[in-house]
């Protein structure tokens, strides 16, 4: 693995909260802005609910009443998880010294390529 890559022991740290030391930065920036993002964010978030999720599945009972146990932790998880989002990706930044501004580079750049578009349609000379 090279310098730039962290070994398993960093990942789970980094995942639990941790900082990877100064030379990951870019490693960082790429797992919380990069392409793909949201989808390692929201799997890293529902990976830890699979095993309670098969659990259900053993209640005894009605498929629907399992079903709907699972749906009821499912749900809420995922609506919490895309309402935080943002707020779980600039505090990733931020603990490992990167400017959390970051988040809104696709944002600011969307808006840049709007307004210059704008620009070009209306522009008085």
């Amino acid at each position: 693995m090279s310098a730039t890559q962290p070994s398993l022991t960093q990942r789970l740290l980094y995942l639990l909260g941790r900082p990877l030391p100064d030379e990951m930065r870019e490693w960082v920036r790429n797992d919380v802005v990069g392409p793909g993002n949201a989808r390692r964010y929201f799997v890293r978030g529902i990976l830890p609910l699979i095993p309670v999720l098969i659990a259900f599945a053993f209640v005894p009972g009605p498929l629907i009443i399992r079903v709907c146990m699972m749906l009821l932790l499912l749900l809420p998880l995922i609506y919490f998880q895309f309402a935080l989002m943002k707020v779980y990706r600039r505090h990733l930044l931020h603990t490992n010294g990167l400017d959390p501004e970051l988040v809104n580079v696709t944002r600011d750049k969307r808006k840049a390529d709007t307004r210059n578009e704008y620009e070009k349609i209306y522009r008085k000379d």
